[in-house]
């Protein structure tokens, strides 16, 4: 079922409210969008400002897309005035900006918004954010359907840890140059297709970004997964799970499997760690279809925590065939309600031994 379709049975809501403010991405807005979202677009910013003054509690837009281009200063004034309107104050906000100066906006505008998407951006993936945005508003406010005006909840993560994950991310990776070029050409002379495998993974928020690994598997493996369902070590008893790990999974290469046991095959990930899509520690960032398994009460909380290379499950029981689903999904929100600096220093510690210890098949 569409999330947004699962958001409107649960909450009795005949639409999601959209206010889009803007004239640049209309079209595929309306085309490519939502299809069951109320859209209700404005080209002035005074426009704008006369709605929202207009609304009530039971008709407030859950969401708010504000193109922004050079007229910055409007735009914060907008926003300001929308925070602090008790009706409208919750209204989650997205700047789609086509400044040249990103600095600028996101110096600017971060505090105050929930995302910043710089064109040209991929629309899947800011639709996805939108639906994790809008789900987790719900989540916030079970039990009062009309009280939707709570902002949803932002993960930022500590300048300590973004530092710490910086310095030691570019030292592992410089010391790592050779080894990589290494892997690199055994890759390239062990089976066809290419050295890095690319993947859609949601990580903090449910944000959208390409993850990279060296490629342990032959091409084109994910298309094979439905034919393995009944190996998914996570769904005991032909049952089902949001996570997916195949026993002696027939698509692993010969060198994936020792990359993958070494874990050799999660070194270019440091790049991720450097673009900032993810911490050294965290929770696991998902495929898309495993996320979106994950989007109920009990679970969504794990997106609100840093998305990591490694993270509380892996150190607590890798190697073990045991670990439910449900054990790992707690963990991962463990993770996010109690995180620190010195906590990930002891998941750092200990998932030095981990990379050793060979994983149940």
């Amino acid at each position: 079922m569409d999330l947004l379709t699962d958001i409107k049975k649960e909450q009795h809501f005949l639409t999601v409210s959209i206010a889009y403010l803007g004239t640049k991405f209309s079209d595929e807005l309306a085309d490519d969008f939502f299809d069951n979202a109320e859209i209700t677009k404005f080209n002035q910013i005074a426009d704008l400002e006369r709605f929202i003054s207009n609304c009530n509690l039971l008709h407030v837009p859950e969401l708010l897309l504000l193109e922004v281009g050079n007229e910055t200063v409007e735009i914060k004034r907008l926003i300001t005035d929308i925070k602090n309107n008790p009706v409208a104050q919750g209204i989650s906000i997205i700047l789609l900006s086509f400044s040249g100066n990103k600095r600028m906006i996101v110096d600017t505008f971060r505090p105050l918004v929930n995302d910043i998407y710089f064109y040209p951006f991929n629309v899947a993936d800011l639709r996805e954010r939108i639906k994790f945005i809008l789900r987790f508003k719900y989540i916030r406010n079970e039990g009062n359907a009309h009280s939707v005006n709570v902002p949803a909840p932002l993960y930022r993560i500590p300048v300590t840890k973004r530092l710490f994950d910086i310095v030691v991310a570019a030292l592992v990776l410089l010391a790592a140059v050779p080894v990589m070029l290494i892997i690199a050409l055994l890759i390239k002379l062990d089976s066809k297709g290419p050295v890095f495998y690319r993947s859609k993974r949601a990580g903090t928020g449910y944000k959208v970004f390409d993850f990279y690994k060296f490629r342990s598997m032959r091409v084109n493996a994910d298309e094979e997964l439905d034919k393995l369902s009944e190996l998914n070590q996570y769904a005991a008893n032909g049952g089902s799970s949001a996570f997916i790990k195949i026993k002696n999974d027939p698509r692993v290469t010969r060198l994936g499997l020792f990359l993958r046991n070494t874990s050799l095959d999660e070194l270019p990930q440091l790049l991720n760690v450097l673009k900032g899509d993810m911490s050294l520690v965290g929770n696991r960032p998902l495929p898309l279809y495993e996320a979106q398994e994950l989007t109920s009460d009990d679970w969504a909380l794990r997106f609100l925590g840093p998305a990591g290379i490694t993270g509380l499950w892996q150190v607590t029981k890798r190697g073990r065939s045991e670990m439910s689903d449900e054990e790992r999904r707690q963990l991962d929100n463990d993770y996010a309600n109690h995180f620190s600096f010195w906590m990930d220093l002891k998941i750092l510690v200990k998932t030095v031994p981990a990379l050793f210890q060979r994983e149940a098949v």
